[in-house]
């Protein structure tokens, strides 16, 4: 097998956690907007669709990505002998905790809003949907500047093909049990 058959899944697989960061920062902002326009309109038919939309993201995709990370590119990095690559891998496994539980904040308000019920306080969302970007812009920045150039040059002999393989599959049986109505 030649070098670049060796690299390209692993390119593969890197520009796919990246395309999952773009797309959160951009579920960030559609999640922003979300909340103006709850306090501007109320909430109205296309305010409860986008809402569905941003909680979907967040409970399936986000979650898969962070599920990636944690078993295909962590690991390698926390048996580094590079004390400080430990640590900031250690940092992002934290992180993962702590944006699941700032999201556990923000999901019931988010839950509410499909069923058009406005119980929750507004403000109280922005506060929380701001603790959450900006834990989640901080780790992308971690993860991108540190992260994944080290784990790209440590997984470069890995089956990264397979990697990829793995993602997708888990990713099509939790849209199988979604559409089918079982858990996954």
């Amino acid at each position: 097998m030649n070098a670049a058959a060796v690299t390209h899944p692993s390119t593969a697989v890197f520009e796919f956690l990246d395309s999952t960061h773009r797309e959160i920062q951009q579920q960030l902002k559609h999640l922003h907007a979300l909340v103006d326009a709850i306090e501007n309109d109320g909430l109205n038919a296309a305010n409860r669709e986008q809402a569905r939309s941003v909680l979907a993201y967040f409970n399936s995709e986000a979650r898969q990505h962070h599920l990636d990370e944690e078993k295909h590119i962590f690991p390698a990095l926390l048996n580094s002998q590079n004390a400080e690559l430990v640590q900031a891998t250690e940092h992002l496994v934290q992180d993962h905790g702590w944006l699941e539980e700032n999201w556990l904040q923000i999901e019931p308000s988010l839950e509410a809003a499909t069923h058009g019920n406005q119980w929750f306080d507004t403000q109280e969302l922005r506060h929380a949907l701001e603790v959450f970007e900006a834990l989640y812009l901080d780790h992308i920045l971690l993860e991108e500047s540190i992260a994944y150039p080290a784990a790209k040059q440590r997984l470069a002999q890995l089956d990264m093909a397979g990697v990829g393989r793995e993602m997708a599959k888990r990713r099509a049986l939790k849209l199988k049990a979604a559409t089918d109505g079982t858990a996954a």
